[in-house]
């Protein structure tokens, strides 16, 4: 099963290059490992998957074959 990119930063897929930073951010902050250190294990796995899927949407041409398939 693939990940819903747009699903873990909380998008449609209609969502501008600029609500793609500002959700990546947003979410960045919340879940990063050091500012959940209660949590750090939870916290680092959906770090890595935000930050996955701003990689992927915040680049033009991944995006683009992402969004064909």
């Amino acid at each position: 099963m693939s990940k819903n990119y747009y699903e873990i930063l909380g998008l449609d897929k209609t969502a501008s290059d600029d609500d793609i930073r500002k959700a990546y951010k947003k979410l960045a902050i919340k879940w990063h490992p050091d500012k959940n250190l209660d949590n750090k294990v939870e916290a680092e796995k959906k770090f890595k998957e935000i930050s996955e899927a701003y990689s992927i949407l915040s680049d033009t041409d991944k995006k683009q074959q992402y969004d064909h398939f």
